[in-house]
């Protein structure tokens, strides 16, 4: 990977696996857009960026350097080699298949407490929902950014609030989870960065210690803000896709690299509209 300025721009060159369609727009983050001309635009850690593909590169549009190192590089876990990743799971030939149809997606690294309150959002529910209540919720409590974006709303400033606050969210049932974890959070029950350095299944206990948080949402909170990539989210669907394609156990070439495996499973079941 090689990265320059250009016209306020920063460009990334040479890098493998990273497609901005595959990544952003899977459903492991609810807050980029894609824009008429094919550009995404979202916020991240109170930052809005907006970014495209062409034939230079991915482009990040007035980026600072700064912001590069700090935010985006880690963000989009650009230092990852995700060819190594996939060329250690291609020992199993339905994961070689599986990542030829979505060996762009790179697993975001997300604000812990952002990951955390998304996926209790996302409870029974379908990512256009999804989008909409998180964008209410950070339209109502989050700060302003740029017109029209706003950063998501800390948990210290959601502990203060009541279910009557979060009523014009339409949230349903999840607004007492939202505020279970919040408060937990906030008041330093559950320390989200302390998890990171936790084992996997210890980190998981964690979090389910938060009224309404499930093994699902615990392992989406871990994968995509705690960066366990071994964390493995199983809803119905891919408890199916499993037992279809691995008689149920993932396979042990797999293992370490779980969740990113996880990612190209459903999008190979998808794309071949596997029958299950």
């Amino acid at each position: 990977m090689k990265t320059f300025v250009k016209d306020g721009n920063i460009i990334i060159k040479d890098i493998r696996n990273f497609t901005l369609s595959e990544t952003l727009d899977c459903g492991q983050a609810f807050r980029w857009r894609e824009t008429e001309d094919g550009a995404f635009e979202g916020v991240a850690f109170g930052k809005y960026l907006k970014l495209a593909a062409d034939k230079e590169g991915i482009i990040l549009y007035d980026t600072s350097e700064e912001d590069f190192l700090n935010i985006w590089k880690d963000y989009f876990d650009l230092d990852r080699d995700y060819g190594e990743i996939i060329e250690a799971i291609s020992e199993n030939e339905v994961l070689k298949a599986a990542s030829g149809f979505a060996g762009g997606i790179r697993i975001l690294r997300q604000d812990p407490w952002e990951a955390l309150c998304s996926f209790i959002i996302s409870q029974n529910n379908n990512i256009p929902r999804i989008k909409g209540i998180v964008e209410r919720l950070c339209a109502s409590f989050g700060e302003e950014i740029k017109e029209g974006f706003y950063s998501f709303p800390a948990a210290e400033k959601i502990a203060t609030l009541t279910l009557e606050d979060l009523a014009p969210l339409r949230s349903g049932f999840r607004a007492k989870y939202i505020l279970d974890g919040a408060k937990r959070v906030a008041s330093g029950e559950i320390d989200l960065d302390a998890l990171k350095k936790l084992a996997l299944d210890e980190a998981r206990q964690e979090l389910m210690k938060i009224y309404g948080v499930g093994e699902k949402v615990a392992d989406c909170t871990l994968l995509f803000g705690l960066s366990h990539i071994d964390a493995f989210p199983k809803d119905v669907w891919i408890k199916k896709a499993m037992v279809k394609l691995f008689d149920g156990s993932l396979p042990e070439c797999a293992a370490p690299y779980a969740g990113i495996a996880q990612q190209y499973i459903f999008h190979y079941a998808r794309m071949t509209k596997l029958e299950i």
